[in-house]
């Protein structure tokens, strides 16, 4: 049998067909292929080299994601298990000559692309997974101060997630904090993975010593981590920000609040506003990255009669703020950079 280096060696020698056949909402530009994200969506964050000792070798300029070939069919696919992995590589690998799929015509007569369903399967993920209450990744979000998080449904945990290091190719499975993405509709278009540490691990609950222990799958461009979202009903206030762990940390002292973690600067900034919205709190970030994605985010929200307000926390961000400063601190700042009407609303 193959092994994983053996199987993406095959497929770097091939590169510019494997992702015309898994990143076909791309195009070629010089020697890489450029594409939106491992989702197959339009876009040029995600560049993969197709010549020269890197072939094959890819990198999310976005959202920090980086591997080879074989990570990209993981993730495009939404695979877990290495065995399932390695199957669907086998079966690429096949081919005698990997062609694009076409489903129909368009109007000017050339062939159109069918997209991977990948919202399908980070939607297959998320079935494997458990509720959160009592489990490792609820701990490890108690151990920062957000008690009640298993109160939300976007949250899951499940105890075995496939995982490849990209920098040595070897693969393994760790506990992971699962959370849900979905649009305003609620309809799950991807997920986002927290590896956590092995309950028997010597430094406790935390995320796994790994190289880029967070990681997504999906459509996540436009949609979010959503916390109190009425489904198809207006949502006239709510707050969004970046990280899962910031913005759970204003749900903990905010329960009735909608929130929405959109989990990078880049999807941030393309969120999708609900229908109804008419005042917008944005989670501020101190990074450059952040800056970026508020700036991005307020613009639109002004394009769209939406008062966008910022919020900042008084340490790096509002996680902790909510550890090393208590609730109350946290509440008592927040009350200061909410209208008073909203501070009145959902605040205690």
């Amino acid at each position: 049998m193959l092994s994983a280096s053996d199987l993406a060696g095959r497929l770097a020698q091939d590169a510019e067909a494997v992702c015309r056949h898994y990143l076909s909402s791309g195009r070629r530009a010089g020697n890489y292929w450029l594409v939106g994200d491992v989702g197959n969506n339009k876009g040029r964050s995600l560049y993969v080299h197709l010549v020269g000792p890197r072939a094959g070798r890819w990198t999310d300029s976005a959202t920090g994601q980086f591997g080879d070939l074989l990570d990209l069919v993981r993730e495009t696919c939404g695979l877990v298990d290495f065995r399932d992995v390695a199957e669907e590589v086998r079966h690429f690998l096949s081919l005698p000559q990997p062609e694009r799929v076409f489903s129909h015509r368009t109007d000017a007569g050339h062939p159109a692309l069918v997209q991977r369903p990948t919202a399908e399967r980070a939607r297959r993920l998320f079935r494997m997974t458990q509720p959160l209450a009592g489990t490792l990744a609820d701990a490890y979000l108690r151990r920062r101060g957000i008690l009640r998080a298993s109160t939300h449904a976007a949250l899951r945990f499940h105890p075995s997630c496939y995982y490849r290091d990209l920098v040595m190719g070897r693969t393994t499975s760790y506990p992971a904090l699962v959370a849900v993405v979905t649009d305003d509709a609620g309809v799950i278009t991807g997920v986002h993975r927290t590896y956590l540490s092995p309950e028997h691990d010597a430094d406790g609950v935390g995320k796994a010593n790994v190289d880029g222990p967070r990681r997504a799958l999906g459509r996540l461009l436009g949609n979010g981590v959503r916390f109190r979202f009425p489904v198809n009903a207006p949502i006239p206030v709510m707050a969004a920000g970046e990280g899962l762990e910031t913005m759970l940390s204003l749900s903990h002292v905010m329960p009735d609040m909608p929130i929405v973690a959109a989990l990078t600067a880049n999807h941030l900034a393309a969120f999708r506003f609900p229908l109804g919205c008419h005042r917008l709190y944005i989670g501020a970030d101190a990074d450059a990255a952040g800056r970026h994605g508020i700036e991005g985010l307020s613009r639109r929200a002004r394009d769209c009669g939406i008062l966008p307000l910022v919020l900042s926390p008084e340490l790096g961000d509002f996680n902790e703020d909510l550890r090393w400063l208590g609730p109350d601190r946290l509440t008592a700042s927040l009350r200061a950079q909410l209208t008073p009407d909203d501070a009145m609303a959902f605040l205690p």
